[in-house]
């Protein structure tokens, strides 16, 4: 009997049928995919930083990444 019926095993896919998951980004109001982006503007969207609210409520730095 198996112990943990919810368990299921991993989805193994070959490379054949894999896709590549595209990034889009809002920029000056509108949204864009970031492959589309010219090298210098994919390094700024690179090194962005985030806002996170809870960080500031706890009186960390406010931003995360890059």
């Amino acid at each position: 009997m198996n112990a943990r019926p919810d368990f299921t095993p991993a989805i193994t896919l070959p490379d054949s049928e894999r896709q590549r998951c595209e990034i889009w980004t809002r920029v000056m109001g509108y949204h864009r995919p970031v492959a589309s982006f010219n090298i210098g503007k994919q390094g700024e969207f690179h090194e962005r930083r985030y806002f996170t609210q809870a960080s500031a409520k706890l009186g960390l730095p406010a931003c995360h990444g890059g």
